[in-house]
Order: structure tokens, then C-alpha cells, then sequence
């Protein structure tokens, strides 16, 4: 079996294309900047971040009030005509957007604005003559000039999925063979998620549905992986079809939490009287990977480190103390929109995360985050160490003790639940504290880990990990990140 998830973690709304023997995908990235991170795979299977399409203010305009799981909803990645075509919506500021790169890693173009397009979740293909088709959520469907975002027909409604089912969203339109396929996710992006696909001749459809719809739908099971959804297609050199889509792990008792957010898995496709009949997606976590560290040591920070609504230098930068990333504070903590923070994804249901803070000049440290209103942090300032938790409107100082002299080792660990074994018991705990020269583990407080998952807050993102100022300057020397054996 090969590992799935193939992107661990906040990693929604995949979207794939091949060029000969590559293949890139595209997420979405809600209020994160940068936005919608880019990936590399010769194999569908293993993924290296490449870039993210939206790496500077003129492309991604997130407004200081954009509030969580605002921000960049789903990209279609495709590549026609020698170049890469990346189309999103920024619900927060823009609408649909049309990006283009003669190389995926980067630089993207400036926007060009689809004013005439009107949903989420915008599509993009093209047929033999040349005419670009862009196809969004509802299902609605309009011809455009990609150079201009022009479009060139009043939009209309071409399919609404199956009858009852809500939320027809992320279309996908295909060429394969004698058909022209029009995929879509329906029953939402929570446990009734599901894909169904209709065929027709023509681009513009009539498309008549197939008659074993949904295609894919987790529903009403028990597996391991829910929500399933959200799907696109792409063929392999050997003529083999394979499919992309999201899916989380709830974990814990009744009703479940998922705290990773929604993942991208990987399944094998294949066809019969012209219709993909999808094989089971299975979870096979794989081995446990490499540690990572960052040590700030370059001019940029990796693409994997991701900022809320924007990242300006004044706030964000390895140049005023080599080697170490230093933040100045501007939001005065973490429930504040403008607060800065630099942070990965949480990938692993299990890990541990380390950092050296000096915030002799401020206070500061690390954190799990979901979202402002959702998220633990340990925080070094002021001659203390402090652990706070914010869940819901409740906000609280849960842990103090005196701050050892200079940097301080602060540490987060995920691990297997502990509390009451019932039906309410938690996907994880998460404990919080620092790391003694000795390498011990000196833990200040354990908290519930099913107040930062999904089902909790709601919204659409995953967790994330690390660091942040919310007063006066910070510096962190180096962030591990250390993923752990299920159970641990």
C-alpha cells in the first residue's frame, strides 16, 4: 500500500494537472498568507512544496477584518497553451481571480479580476477551438477571455447535481474520450460530503447524470477517513486515471473531532460503459516521518510557514538578528485579527514542537491555533511563563511559573487522549511546557484537544503550529517539528 493521506494535514479542496511526467497541485489557504501553496510529485503519491501562487500583497489582498476561514477559497491548477492557469475566489476581497506562470514554482502573474463570474470554487477549460469555459458552484457556467477576464455570455445553469442534495460545489470539467464530464461535490464539506459526475457532448452540456451517483461518499459509514469530497481527475503517462480529493480522520468518541483539518488522499479510478467507477480510498498513514527544523538561517522563511492576512517586513524578519526569525508584535494577542504570527501546518495526528524564544524585549511563544477564537499557547515574557487557552468566548490564564534566565526552550506535544475513556473522550491532548537543558519535559498544563478541532469552532482550516509576538519583540532561534508514532 502507498501512505494515505498524500498531504498530510490543512491541506483542502486539492486541485492536480500533468505536464509529461510532473504533476502540481494546488490548495486552498483561507486567511493564511502566503496563498495557495504549490506541489511537486513525479508519483501522485510523494509531494514536495514547490512555492505558493500568491506570494506578495498585489496578488492576495486579505483586509485586516477578514475573519477565519475568510480569505482563498478553492483553486482550479490547470495547463494549457504552454502555460499553468491558476483560478480562485477570494471572498474577502477581489472575487474570482485568474493567475497564469510559465513555471509553477513561481513568480505567478498579477491578478486578472473575473468581475462577470459570479460563486466559489471557479473552473477553467478549454475545448478544441480554443474557447475557455469557467464553470463555479451552483452550477453555473460562462464563456470567458482568460488575458482579460472578460466574459463573453451571460452565465447560465447547466447542473445542480443530484435532487436534494445541497451544496452542488467544485465543478470540474473534462475532456475524456467521446464525452465531456462535469464533476461536482455535493451534501457539504462536513459528513454528508460526496462526488457525482454527468456526462454530455457538448461542453455546455445537456449533461445527463450517471446512474450510480454519488460516485464517492463516505457517508453513514465508519470509516476512518469522512467528509470525502471535493475531488479532481488527472491520468497518469500509463493510461491509468486517478483521483484527488479531501477527506479528514475524526477522532475520539461520539460525534467524532477532526483536528487537522481537511486532508488530500489519493484513489485509483476506472472506467466502465464510459463512467469512473472510484476505488475505496484507503487511510494507510505510512511510516512516521522526519523531523523537520527550521533555523532561519536564509534571507525567506520556507514555503511550508504561513502568516495570518499578511507578513510585512516591519513585523517579520531573519535579517535584524542572523539566524534567529525575529516578530515585532502588532496584535496585542492572539485573539486579535492583526496578531503576528508565523506557523506550519499541523500534519501528524501526533507531534512535537519545539522552539528557542528570547522575549527579553516583548512577550511571546508558541502556539495551536485554529482559529482566534480557538487556540492554546505557551508564552515567555516578563520574567514568567505562562499557558493560556482561548475556546469559544472563554479565555483563560490556565498555568504560570517563573521564567529561567535567557532563551527559553517552549514545547507543544500532541498525544493520544487522556481523560475519561467515554463516548465524549477527545481525539488528542495537548501538552504544553518547557524543555529543560537536560531534555526534560517540564509540562505546565494538558488540555482537551477536541476545542481546537473543526466540530468545535467550525469553519474550514486545520491547525497549525508555532510562533508568534503579541507584545514588543520576539526572536526564536530554531522551531522543530517532530511527528510521533499513533498512540504516542
Amino acid at each position: 500500500m502507498t501512505p494515505n493521506p498524500v498531504l498530510g494535514g490543512f491541506h483542502p479542496d486539492p486541485t492536480v494537472c500533468r505536464v509529461g511526467e510532473d504533476y502540481y497541485l494546488a490548495c486552498s489557504s483561507f486567511e493564511y498568507f502566503p496563498g495557495v501553496p504549490l506541489f511537486h510529485s513525479r508519483d501522485l503519491v510523494h509531494w514536495t512544496q514547490i512555492g505558493n501562487a500568491l506570494d506578495r500583497p498585489g496578488q492576495l489582498h486579505l483586509p485586516a477584518g477578514t475573519a477565519s476561514s475568510g480569505g482563498v477559497y478553492a483553486p482550479t491548477l490547470r495547463h494549457h497553451d504552454g502555460r499553468f492557469w491558476l483560478v480562485t475566489t477570494n471572498v474577502s476581497g477581489g472575487g474570482n481571480l485568474l493567475f497564469t506562470a510559465t513555471d509553477p514554482a513561481g513568480p505567478w502573474s498579477d491578478p486578472v479580476a473575473l468581475p462577470g463570474v459570479a460563486g466559489i470554487d471557479p473552473d477553467l477549460a478549454w475545448d478544441d477551438d480554443g474557447t475557455c469555459w469557467c464553470t463555479v458552484a451552483g452550477v453555473s457556467q460562462v464563456r470567458i477571455d482568460p488575458h482579460t477576464g472578460r466574459t463573453l455570455e451571460e452565465p447560465r445553469r447547466i447542473w445542480s447535481g443530484t435532487p436534494g442534495a445541497k451544496a452542488p460545489e467544485a465543478p470540474h470539467l473534462y475532456r475524456i474520450g467521446a464525452y465531456w464530464y462535469l464533476m461536482l461535490a455535493e451534501g457539504g464539506t462536513e459528513r454528508g460530503h460526496a462526488v457525482s459526475i454527468a456526462r454530455g457532448r457538448h461542453p455546455g452540456g445537456p449533461f445527463e447524470p450517471c446512474p450510480a451517483n454519488p460516485i464517492l461518499t463516505h457517508r453513514g459509514t465508519d470509516h476512518p477517513i469522512q467528509n470525502t469530497g471535493h475531488a479532481d481527475l488527472v491520468q497518469k503517462p500509463d493510461g491509468t486515471w486517478w483521483m484527488l480529493l479531501l477527506g479528514v480522520r475524526p477522532g475520539g468518541g461520539s460525534p467524532g473531532w477532526h483536528v487537522l483539518g481537511r486532508e488530500t488522499f489519493l484513489t485509483r479510478v476506472r472506467w466502465v460503459d464510459d463512467w469512473p467507477v472510484v476505488d475505496p480510498v484507503v487511510l494507510d498513514v505510512g511510516p512516521v516521518p522526519d523531523p523537520v527544523r527550521d533555523d532561519f538561517d536564509g534571507a525567506e522563511l520556507h514555503p511550508r510557514w504561513i502568516s495570518l492576512r499578511d507578513r510585512p517586513a516591519e513585523h517579520c524578519t531573519t535579517a535584524q538578528r542572523p539566524g534567529w526569525l525575529t516578530l515585532h508584535a502588532r496584535g496585542g494577542s492572539l485573539d486579535d485579527l492583526d496578531v503576528i504570527l508565523v506557523a506550519r501546518r499541523q500534519q501528524d495526528p501526533y507531534c512535537r514542537v519545539r522552539a528557542a524564544i528570547d522575549a527579553a524585549g516583548g512577550r511571546g511563544g508558541l502556539v495551536a491555533r485554529l482559529d482566534d477564537r480557538h487556540h492554546y499557547e505557551i508564552e515567555a515574557g516578563t520574567g514568567e511563563v505562562r499557558v493560556l487557552a482561548r475556546i469559544g468566548p472563554l479565555r483563560a490564564v490556565v498555568a504560570t511559573r517563573p521564567a529561567p534566565p535567557g532563551p527559553v526552550v517552549l514545547r507543544i506535544d500532541t498525544v493520544a487522549y487522556r481523560g475519561p475513556a467515554d463516548s465524549r473522550s477527545g481525539p488528542d491532548s495537548l501538552s504544553l511546557g518547557i524543555e529543560t537543558p537536560d531534555g526534560a519535559f517540564d509540562v505546565l498544563a494538558t488540555l482537551d484537544g477536541r476545542y481546537l478541532s473543526t466540530e468545535v469552532a467550525g469553519g474550514f482550516t486545520g491547525r497549525v503550529l508555532g510562533v508568534y509576538a503579541d507584545a514588543g519583540t520576539v526572536h526564536c532561534d530554531w522551531f522543530d517539528y517532530e511527528p510521533a508514532p499513533a498512540g504516542s
